[in-house]
């Protein structure tokens, strides 16, 4: 057995992690639930335009946000604004259960992702300062709750066909209501804080937080990053607009139960395997390496078989690219702009969510006006190899470096020391 398999989390971390894993989970849950049945209900009462403008805006929020959970974090603290922004993500999402017609629900969508980006990078910047032997498997079991939240609600939201949005909205605040109490209970108060009095004059609103960037020649990427994003998007939109096409015999949901359980199964094994051998870029290669593979499988495929078999390759993509990106930031930052790099992530994140919506739609346009089915896999395959190509040559000019040259996961065995807390001053990531 590996001195990592060895490895005991210490009493604090576990209990972070409790609270951030057990949250993180709630949170899935709630949104698998929601979202499915809110854009059912505007596709049928209004348009699938506007179904997904709705959920277009969410983006938005959560892109917005990132402008302001550095001053946010600032003034109030981690875990404050932690607590805050899943108030308002939660409180917006028990307003959805009353609301009437597409402009408040896309009011109350802003501020569902508006809270989301001010929660969920505090959860990601308080992983990231956790003590270097513990960020692989902090890291990893975040990953891992996020999954499991995302099956759990995929299942229980069938539970809701036919309900009251009221009714739905209901359970969903009372989910969000635990996650908040999760984050109370077990996120200690000084999580992540330094408590320097010059934080204090961090401006509210900071536009300049893509300085982080400058850092550590990593500007490559983070723009591969939002790519990434743009490719998964891709997946979740394309593929129910396409089940008619590919697999008319299976259920709709099919598709996102193999990759959920899928990743339960391979996100721990894979994802060890690969750290271990391979530098976090050279991961990240793989990745897109795998998503090309599996929708180049989708475009050709006109049968079931191809459905399952390129949904069992294209899991590969989340098991290996984002956990290898947050070690990648967490490695290669200086502590003192480790927040300011989590809010870039958070940032690419968002914008490639965005614009990835907008385009898989657009794309799927395009393959039905050419009468060629499978041309928007083909499109975002042939984008996902030269993604590939430029991690692998990042991660080779990394390795001309000594100090780079080490995979994440051995650098961790070979130097277990605690970080030093720093501010928190940025955001990372988004809930849904």
């Amino acid at each position: 057995m590996s001195r990592q398999e060895r490895h005991v989390l210490s009493p604090q971390t576990r209990k972070v992690l409790l609270g951030v894993n057990s949250g993180i989970a709630l949170a899935h849950i709630g949104n698998y639930i929601w979202f499915p049945h809110l854009i059912s209900t505007l596709g049928v009462e209004y348009s699938g335009f506007w179904a997904g403008f709705v959920m277009f805006l969410t983006y938005v929020g959560r892109l917005s946000a990132t402008f302001f959970y550095e001053g946010v974090a600032a003034r109030f603290g981690t875990r404050t604004s932690i607590i805050a922004g899943i108030a308002v993500e939660a409180v917006a999402l028990g307003g959805m259960g009353f609301a009437d017609g597409v402009p408040f629900y896309s009011l109350l969508a802003f501020f569902v992702g508006f809270g989301s980006g001010i929660s969920f990078p505090g959860l990601k910047n308080i992983l990231g300062t956790l003590p270097a032997a513990d960020r692989p498997k902090a890291f990893s079991s975040f990953q891992m709750s996020c999954q499991l939240g995302v099956i759990a609600g995929a299942v229980i939201g069938g539970l809701f066909l036919g309900s009251s949005m009221t009714i739905l909205f209901l359970v969903v605040f009372v989910l969000f209501a635990g996650y908040c109490a999760a984050a109370a209970s077990f996120i200690p108060a000084d999580a992540g804080d330094l408590g320097d009095p010059a934080a204090k004059d961090t401006p509210l609103v900071n536009v300049a937080i893509l300085k982080g960037l400058q850092l550590g020649g990593g500007g490559s990427y983070f723009l591969l990053s939002s790519v990434f994003w743009i490719l998964s998007i891709s997946f979740l939109v394309g593929m129910p607009l396409h089940m008619e096409e590919f697999a008319a015999d299976l259920p709709v949901s099919t598709p996102f139960w193999i990759t959920g359980l899928a990743l339960l199964v391979l996100q721990y094994p894979a994802f060890r395997f690969m750290s271990r051998h391979l530098r976090p870029g050279q991961v990240m290669g793989v990745a897109f390496l795998a998503m090309a593979a599996a929708y180049a499988l989708f475009g050709a495929g006109q049968t079931a078989v191809w459905v399952v078999v390129g949904c069992l390759v294209v899991v590969f993509g989340d098991i290996l690219f984002t956990p290898s990106f947050d070690l990648w930031v967490a490695d290669r930052m200086p502590a003192d702009r480790l927040a300011r790099a989590m809010g870039a992530m958070h940032f690419f994140r968002s914008f490639g969510n965005m614009v990835g919506t907008l385009a898989a739609g657009a794309l799927y346009d395009l393959s039905r006006s050419t009468d060629i089915p499978g041309l928007n896999w083909y499109a975002v395959g042939a984008i996902a190899l030269v993604c590939a190509a430029v991690s692998f040559s990042s991660a080779k000019k990394e390795g001309a470096a000594p100090e780079q040259g080490t995979p994440a996961f051995a650098k961790t065995e070979a130097a277990p020391v605690a970080e030093p807390v720093v501010e928190p001053r940025q955001a990372a990531d988004s809930t849904a």
